[in-house]
C-alpha cells in the first residue's frame, strides 16, 4: 500500500463523489457478481470506527475538494445501523466543503425489516433511496433469488415515498421465457408506483455467479438477441411515454432528475470509495498535465478491517491509469449516455480531443452508418448505435 504523491494538486473546481460499500447481504442472489458476503454476526461499532478511519485517510488525499454525492452501496447497505450511516454523512460534512443540494443516496432491499428502518436513514441524512425491486412477479422474484413478495416491494416503495423526496428502484427483464406482453404488463405496474427515477437491466450471466453454473448446464435459456433487442425497445419506449427518457443505457429519470453520483463515474469524474473491495478514481494535474490514479481496496471484509486497524485503510493496490486507457475509459462510458460526451470536457480531461484517441476511418464510418452523430460540441451514440455499443466500441477504438 503506497500514498499517492502529495505534489500532485487536485482539478481546480472539480468535486469529487464518494462512495462507500458495506460487504453484508443476508444472502448471496444468483445473478450477483458485487463483493457482497453472508456473516451470521458483524461488530456494527468496529466496522462503523474503521470506515470513519478510511474516510479520514482520504480527506487528507483530497483536502480543499468539493464533494458532490454520497452513495452507499453493497451488499446490502440497508443493512448498516442508522447510526453508521449517520456518522460517515456527517464527517464527511465537516470534513470536506458540500452544497446544501449533496445527494445522498442509499441502496435498500424492499423487504419489511429494511424497509422499517427508512426513517431512520432519512434522520441520518439520507435524501434518496434506491431499492432493488428487480420485479413485481413473485415467480421472477423466486427465480432470482429475492427475499421479498411483490407486495412487500410495492409496500417498500410507499414507505419510501413518505420519507424521501427522491427515490429510485431498480427492475430486471430479459428473464427465460417472458414476453415482451408480460413483461410490458410488469412495467405498466411499476409505472403506477415510480418517483423521479428508475433503473431497468437486462438480465446477464456473470462469470462465477450461480447463474453462470447453472447456464452452463442448460437450467435455463435467455430470450435470443432478436428478442433481447425488441424488449430493450419496449422498455426505452414505455418509460419515454411515461416522462422518464433514457439519459443512461438502463436509467431513466424525469428530467432534471438524473442520478449525479452515477453520472460521475460516467463522465470522467472523480470519487473517492472506502471499504472492502471499492474502487477509486482521482485526476490531477501535473506542470499542466492530467494525470490519473485508481486505487482499490482489499475485498475480504476481514482483510479489509485488519489492515485499516493496523495502517489506516485497506488499500491493496494504487497504479497510474495511462492516457490512452483514461481516455478509452471516459468514450466506454459517455456514449453509454443518450447525451454523449462533451467534447470540450473530455478534451480538458485528457488533454487532446476525441479525434486524436479513435480511429479516424471508423469514427467517420460510423457516423455515416448512423450510429454516431456530432452536434453541438457532442459526440453520441444514437439510438441504433446504443444497442450495439459494444461493437461501435470495438470499431473505434481498434
Amino acid at each position: 500500500m503506497t500514498a499517492m504523491t502529495a505534489s500532485m494538486e487536485p482539478l481546480a473546481g472539480e468535486p469529487i463523489a464518494i462512495y462507500v460499500h458495506w460487504p453484508f447481504c443476508h444472502s448471496k442472489c444468483p445473478y450477483c457478481d458485487f463483493n457482497s458476503h453472508v456473516r451470521e454476526s458483524i461488530d456494527h461499532a468496529h466496522w462503523r470506527s474503521a470506515l470513519l478511519r478510511e474516510l479520514d485517510h482520504f480527506a487528507e488525499e483530497t483536502a480543499g475538494r468539493r464533494v458532490s454525492s454520497i452513495f452507499f452501496g453493497g451488499g446490502t447497505p440497508s443493512l448498516m445501523q442508522p447510526e453508521t450511516v449517520a456518522a460517515l454523512i456527517e464527517r464527511i460534512r465537516s470534513t470536506w466543503p458540500t452544497g446544501a443540494d449533496l445527494e445522498i443516496t442509499l441502496e435498500a432491499n424492499p423487504t419489511s425489516v429494511e424497509a422499517a428502518r427508512f426513517a431512520a436513514f432519512a434522520d441520518a441524512g439520507v435524501n434518496r433511496v434506491s431499492l432493488g425491486v428487480q420485479s413485481l412477479d413473485d415467480a421472477a422474484l423466486k427465480f432470482l433469488g429475492r427475499h421479498h413478495s411483490a407486495r412487500e416491494a410495492l409496500e417498500a416503495v410507499e414507505i419510501a415515498r413518505r420519507h424521501f423526496r427522491r427515490y429510485s428502484f431498480d427492475m430486471i427483464y430479459g428473464l427465460p421465457d417472458q414476453s415482451i406482453a408480460a413483461w410490458g404488463d410488469e412495467l405498466r405496474s411499476a409505472l403506477r408506483h415510480v418517483g423521479e427515477h428508475v433503473s431497468a437491466y437486462q438480465l446477464t450471466i456473470e462469470p462465477g455467479t450461480v447463474f453462470h453454473a447453472r447456464h452452463r448446464r442448460g437450467a435455463f435459456d435467455l430470450p435470443s438477441d432478436d428478442d433481447a433487442g425488441s424488449l430493450y425497445e419496449e422498455t426505452q419506449r414505455m418509460l419515454r411515454e411515461a416522462g422518464l427518457p433514457a439519459y443512461e443505457i438502463s436509467n431513466h429519470a424525469r428530467p432534471g432528475s438524473e442520478s449525479r453520483h452515477n453520472l460521475t463515474y460516467w463522465t470522467g469524474g472523480d470519487w473517492i470509495g472506502i471499504g472492502p473491495g471499492a474502487h477509486g478514481r482521482l485526476c490531477r494535474s501535473r506542470d499542466g498535465e492530467i494525470e490519473r490514479v485508481e486505487f482499490r481496496q482489499l475485498r475480504k471484509p476481514e482483510q479489509w478491517l485488519a489492515a485499516v486497524e493496523s495502517v489506516g485503510l485497506g488499500t491493496e493496490a494504487i497504479e497510474p491509469v495511462s492516457a490512452q486507457d483514461f481516455a478509452e475509459e471516459m468514450l466506454m462510458m459517455g456514449l453509454r449516455l443518450t447525451a454523449g460526451i462533451d467534447k470540450a470536457r473530455f478534451q480538458r480531461r485528457t488533454n487532446r480531443p476525441i479525434e486524436e484517441w479513435v480511429d479516424a476511418d471508423a469514427l467517420r464510418d460510423l457516423i455515416a452508418w448512423g450510429l454516431l452523430e456530432q452536434t453541438e460540441g457532442r459526440l453520441r451514440a444514437t439510438s441504433s448505435g446504443l444497442q450495439r455499443l459494444n461493437a461501435v466500441l470495438g470499431r473505434l477504438l481498434s
